[in-house]
């Protein structure tokens, strides 16, 4: 499956995993917790992460997989999984479900050995940031992952599969494909969104599940927040006239909560506004645990849009 079929997966059919695959892994997740003390929402956002990045775990109850020399440890040429052989050659492998075996495709013994991993230095969140740094090395892994970890730990569920259309459907408004159209402000470069035309102060609307990572002023996009969310995508929403009352960096949103009002600011210092006409840029970019890059939102909005209405 095509990194792009990927997202498509994720964010069209929303429903496309029955209920019961939430539950199942919830469950595990608490039961895991239980064992280790590591509480079920890093254990949650782990895998969550894990399952964004590995395109062909996307169905897998749980999709934290480690190599095999990092399981087994290096040195044990047949893959032994009997613990006593993995502990020998320093291996991770863990033994979850009490078979006295630490297999390496087994739900229960995978998230056993991850929560093991987290443990590593200790169980407050500045010790799981460390764990998870030692393993990922990468900054934006840890701080998704913990997002994550905070979204799932807020609404209490793994199951959130809701989407809003980012401006209030109530108001007039229209867009079009704008995805890889040429800019020239700022010098040539391609458009990395879609552009929704509405009047000044129509309401702004988070399309997801996330954590508000941006807030500010940028030269290109005026007023602007960025949320990232529990699929390793961050949403930009620019140009903004307004935000929503008391929204900082940090915040927790859900689809449908109000971030500000559609304006016209950028292309210029702080306050600049009106060189072109009041619209939202709404840009999506998908992280695949190595690098970051813009794909075209406009077939999620149609869907998302179609959601909305459907809702209300």
């Amino acid at each position: 499956m095509s990194i792009f079929f990927t997202i498509l997966f994720l964010f069209i059919k929303p429903n496309v995993f029955a209920e019961e695959i939430y539950d199942e892994r919830l469950s595990l997740y608490k039961k895991v917790e239980t064992m280790t003390n590591v509480p079920w929402y890093y254990l949650a956002a782990f895998d969550q992460y894990e399952r964004n990045i590995q395109k062909d775990k996307q169905e897998e109850l749980i999709s934290i997989s480690f190599p095999e020399e990092v399981w087994y440890g290096m040195g044990n040429i047949y893959s032994d999984e009997k613990i006593e052989t993995i502990t020998f050659f320093n291996g991770m492998g863990r033994d979850g479900n009490g078979d006295g075996k630490a297999k390496l495709n087994d739900p229960e013994d995978t998230l056993y050995t991850a929560a093991n991993l987290l443990l590593q230095n200790g169980l407050t969140e500045d010790d799981i940031k460390i764990s998870l740094w030692r393993y990922y090395q990468r900054d934006l892994s840890v701080k998704t992952i913990v997002n994550i970890a905070k979204v799932y730990r807020h609404f209490n569920t793994v199951s959130l599969l809701d989407r809003h259309f980012p401006v209030a459907i109530q108001h007039n408004y229209s867009y079009r494909s704008t995805w890889g159209h040429r800019r020239g402000f700022g010098g040539n470069r391609i458009h990395e969104g879609t552009d929704i035309f509405a009047n000044y102060g129509t309401p702004v609307k988070s399309t997801t599940y996330g954590v508000v990572e941006l807030k500010g002023w940028n030269l290109y996009g005026g007023w602007r927040i960025g949320i990232r969310d529990i699929h390793n995508i961050y949403h930009y929403y620019a140009h903004l006239n307004s935000y929503a009352e008391d929204i900082a960096i940090g915040d927790i949103v859900k689809p449908g909560d109000l971030l500000g009002t559609v304006g016209s600011s950028g292309y210029g210092p702080p306050g600049t506004a009106g060189k072109f006409p009041p619209h939202l840029h709404y840009g999506m970019y998908k992280d695949n645990g190595h690098n970051e890059w813009s794909f075209d939102p406009y077939p999620y909005l149609r869907r998302w849009e179609q959601m909305t209405r459907q809702s209300n």
